[in-house]
């Protein structure tokens, strides 16, 4: 079954809300399962639950079947992903076109190759779609 990962802001955006529902499009469209992330920063105080990522989510995509809802907390929003990422063996990532210049940076420090989808390939072996 593929694993397609999408990482959101709480609230949910615009922007959010439009790459959780390219995410699900794409878990139908290839018969997979979806696991909608979130990353609490250490450093921030407000945390939002897992309940209440699922909620909102489920506000945007309706109540499905064959969906996670994960909360992880870290100090850097990219480098808790591609952990999760890794974790969940995910084969396709998908996320919006405002976080592609901060995963930029971040492949920036690990490598002196820019390019997010060919590092996310090489690191952990998934497609990656860009939303917006």
């Amino acid at each position: 079954m593929t694993q397609v990962v999408v990482p959101v802001r709480y609230p949910l955006s615009d922007n959010s809300r439009e790459t959780l529902e390219e995410a699900a499009r794409i878990a139908d469209e290839r018969e997979g399962s979806l696991l909608v992330l979130h990353v609490n920063l250490y450093q921030n105080s407000d945390g939002v639950s897992r309940r209440e990522l699922k909620q909102a989510a489920e506000r945007v995509i309706g109540r499905r079947d064959h969906v996670r809802y994960i909360v992880r907390s870290g100090f850097l929003v990219e480098e808790t992903i591609l952990d999760e990422v890794a974790a969940e063996q995910a084969d396709v990532v998908v996320i919006g076109r405002k976080q592609v210049s901060r995963w930029r940076r971040m492949v920036r420090r690990l490598t002196d190759d820019p390019d997010i989808e060919r590092f996310l390939r090489e690191k952990v072996d998934a497609e990656v779609v860009t939303v917006g």
